[in-house]
């Protein structure tokens, strides 16, 4: 790499590309710098994860501890529990959520007048663009005791449920939100590799006499499996890691058991009992297990097909 460096010809192809394309570059620029002042300049705080952190000695003058919070966080009471929390939400959303925005896709590109089909698409993407907190006041609202819920279930003679009070149902009622809030918006991906589809192989289906259903299985589907592939893969390196905002609306000591994730126990030791050190260490086990995963995820994929993410 060194020598590559120091290739003459190799920079001055790079100058080269870059008088020559410099309005890509400078686009680039903003991008370049999120990424650089938000992702790769944290990483230098990492170390806290290592040490007995204090505003007042900062970063290189607190105590080296090691592996302390670490072990702490292995040994917790909480442990299991977050773990468990946080993979079956995200297991679940995999299950019923990754799915849903594949068969949505589908079912759109089976509308053949152009007007339905936008209105379908146009109510589907909507609840994507309605923010995390209206969405919990909606949902508090409409599944209290006395909310639209509750009296329709009265007006069948049931008792009314206290929804978000109960841990059974948390899981319920935080994955079909995602799902209803997300699968218009994610079908999006799925209807354009829909379009990239050279329309001559539905032809050559026709003519075998493939109907609608025989199309889809044999033409449609395997046109998109790459980009389902690569979204899957993305998927996996999110499996630790649930978004705390929703979680934080919407739960309560009396759902811990089942609400409580990773993110939230992290926001409670880190904002409010400010325990730095230890929250900087979860996160950082969290962020390598997802990156584990990833890499798994796309190993796997590599070797039984010809798709992978690098």
């Amino acid at each position: 790499m060194s020598k590559n460096v120091g290739n003459p010809a190799l920079l001055h192809t790079i100058k080269t590309d870059m008088k020559r394309h410099w309005g890509v570059y400078l686009m680039a620029l903003p991008v370049l710098a999120y990424y650089i002042i938000f992702h790769y300049g944290p990483m230098y705080g990492l170390q806290i994860a290592f040490k007995d952190f204090q505003p007042s000695d900062g970063i290189w003058g607190s105590t080296w501890v090691g592996f302390k919070h670490f072990e702490s966080f292995f040994n917790g009471i909480y442990f299991w529990r977050l773990i468990t929390n946080t993979v079956l939400l995200n297991l679940y959303e995999l299950l019923f959520g990754f799915p849903a925005a594949i068969i949505l896709a589908l079912l759109l590109n089976e509308i053949r007048k152009s007007s339905f089909k936008r209105i379908v698409q146009s109510i589907s993407y909507l609840p994507h663009f309605i923010s995390i907190v209206v969405v919990a006041g909606m949902m508090v609202d409409v599944l209290s005791r006395t909310g639209l819920v509750n009296q329709l279930l009265g007006s069948f003679g049931i008792q009314p449920i206290d929804f978000l009070m109960e841990e059974g149902w948390f899981r319920f009622l935080y994955v079909s939100s995602g799902v209803w809030q997300g699968v218009g918006w994610g079908s999006i991906i799925y209807l354009a590799a829909i379009s990239g589809i050279d329309p001559t192989l539905y032809e050559a289906a026709r003519i075998d006499g493939a109907g609608r259903w025989r199309q889809t299985l044999n033409v449609t589907l395997p046109g998109i499996m790459p980009t389902i592939i690569i979204l899957l893969i993305l998927q996996m390196g999110n499996m630790m890691s649930v978004g705390s905002e929703k979680v934080l609306l919407l739960y309560n000591p009396l759902t811990y058991s089942t609400a409580d994730v990773i993110s939230t126990y992290v926001y409670r030791k880190g904002v409010l009992e400010a325990s730095y050190s230890f929250t900087a260490a979860v996160g950082l086990f969290n962020s390598i297990i997802s990156f584990i995963l990833i890499v798994a995820a796309n190993k796997i994929s590599k070797r039984f097909s010809e798709t992978k993410l690098w």
